[in-house]
């Protein structure tokens, strides 16, 4: 089996690259298949093998802060504005 990184060629059956230390096999995150280093797709059940973008770590203040809560915040703070600027 060819290595996708550094194109070497290494023994049947093996799982990392002897040269550089790739993964040679991708494995499913749906059904758990090995599937060759390179493939896109699964051979067992079809699934994407690409990575998918990771998920944003915590979402934006907006979308939990209720909006009673927010209008508070902010007419509060306007009279610190206008202090601050004088």
């Amino acid at each position: 089996m060819q290595c996708p990184r550094c194109r070497q060629e290494n023994p049947p059956g093996a799982r990392f690259c002897n040269s550089c230390g790739t993964g040679l096999e991708l494995v499913c995150p749906a059904c758990r298949q090995s599937n060759p280093a390179g493939s896109r797709f699964c051979n067992r059940c079809g699934a994407s093998l690409e990575a998918t973008p990771a998920a944003p770590r915590f979402s934006s203040p907006e979308s939990y802060t209720p909006k009673h809560l927010a209008e508070k915040i902010l007419t509060s703070r306007l009279p610190w504005r206008a202090s601050a600027s004088t």
